[in-house]
């Protein structure tokens, strides 16, 4: 078995990979269910609020934009105190913040408990990522992160359709009660399973210069801010279904609150294949060659869905482009996602922070600003992914090129 990092101690009660893989596959699964397991409760939000879709959009947006700030917070913090204190501590204030939204009496208290929420439930999904590259290196890092992203890309799938059971039994504010109830799980299991992936002797001084300066050093790398930018990009094209979903499940397929699974689960079936191959090419292909085959396959994806939107947008032919971005992705996000982290040895959890916060901030721009602004049609949605993808793949071709000077 193949270990990362620079010291040992820490490592050497790590448990069985399978157990490993479904503990952190479960942390990294706390961000999609907090944004789409509340979808199918829009319209009972809505006439609870008196608001329309654009007001609702927000409690997208504000969730995202707080996730992405607090994310630069998170990993620095990390890398000075350990994994486990910094994941425990963003759990238990995501549950309160989850009861909190589940009580809110009026749309504004529920945008500022989102806020709250989105504060806290990146420690668990960023810092389990660092503690991927912490445990294992190579090859063997490459099917761990890419296994984890098979089971998170589940999630995707699962929470809407979950959020349409829990309204079956009661109203909107149960799903809330639900996200926060999977908090208390997350938290027994890192309890209970994982290790500390960083020992003392490998830790950053506490400080706020310290902090700061792991943080100014990811940034002030152009190598890194390259990556970042190729994958923020690139995941925004397959995002704009996820954010946008309850616009083009509800709105322009004319489906109901039970139907997000239409959308979605072949969307995340091409993510988890296209993890799998991922994992099953480890050692095999070169990262790079590996990213420059799923980034080609990003834009013919894209342009194979604004052509199915152009001439027959209607169903099985609106999900069909999705689901090929879908498989494209699953190879480049965890792949992109291992080419930050290998860059700071001394600094992965503020790789980690910095990463999230490039995706992030653009994702909550998209949900809050540009959403409303593209999904007048299946065509103005295909085509601003497609235009994602394309700033995706000309980002990283950038960073190859820049590599070969």
């Amino acid at each position: 078995m193949s270990r990362g990092g620079t010291g040992g101690g820490a490592r050497r009660h790590t448990p069985p990979v399978w157990v490993l893989t479904l503990t952190l596959a479960t942390l990294s699964m706390i961000g999609p269910f907090t944004i789409d397991t509340i979808f199918p409760g829009f319209a009972q939000m809505g006439k609870a609020f008196d608001a329309g879709p654009a007001a609702l959009q927000q409690v997208t947006s504000v969730y995202l934009l707080s996730f992405a700030l607090m994310s630069v917070v998170h990993g620095p913090l990390s890398d000075a105190l350990g994994r486990r204190p910094v994941m425990l501590l963003g759990l238990g204030g995501y549950v309160l913040a989850s009861a909190a939204c589940a009580l809110a009496p009026s749309l504004g208290w529920l945008l500022v408990a989102r806020v709250v929420q989105g504060l806290f439930a990146g420690a668990a999904t960023i810092v389990s990522r660092a503690m991927i590259r912490d445990l294992f290196s190579g090859a063997e890092a490459q099917r761990l992160m890419s296994q984890v992203m098979m089971i998170f890309a589940a999630a995707p799938a699962l929470a809407p359709v979950v959020g349409g059971w829990i309204l079956q039994w009661g109203p909107w504010p149960w799903i809330f009660w639900f996200v926060g109830a999977y908090g208390v799980v997350a938290a027994l299991l890192v309890v209970l399973v994982l290790p500390e992936s960083l020992p003392p002797q490998d830790r950053q001084p506490l400080r706020l210069g310290s902090v700061v300066g792991g943080l100014l050093t990811v940034a002030r790398s152009w190598v890194f801010e390259r990556l970042a930018l190729a994958a923020a990009f690139a995941m925004s094209g397959y995002f704009v279904y996820v954010v946008g979903a309850p616009i083009v499940v509800l709105d322009l397929l004319n489906l109901g609150e039970q139907d997000f699974w239409v959308l979605f689960v072949p969307q995340i079936g091409g993510f988890v294949l296209g993890s799998w191959l991922t994992g099953r090419l480890a050692g095999r292909l070169s990262a790079p060659r590996l990213i420059d085959g799923a980034m080609a396959g990003l834009l013919v994806a894209g342009t194979v869905n604004v052509t199915l939107a152009a001439v027959v947008p209607s169903l099985p032919w609106a999900v069909v482009g999705p689901t090929l971005m879908g498989v494209a992705i699953g190879v480049v996000f965890p792949m992109l996602q291992l080419e930050m982290l290998e860059l700071f040895p001394t600094h992965r959890g503020s790789a980690a922070s910095m990463a999230t916060f490039a995706s992030l901030t653009f994702n909550a721009v998209l949900a809050g600003a540009i959403i409303p602004l593209v999904t007048a049609s299946l065509l103005t949605t295909a085509l601003a992914s497609a235009g994602l993808g394309l700033a995706g793949a000309s980002m990283w071709a950038w960073h190859r090129a820049a590599g070969r000077a």
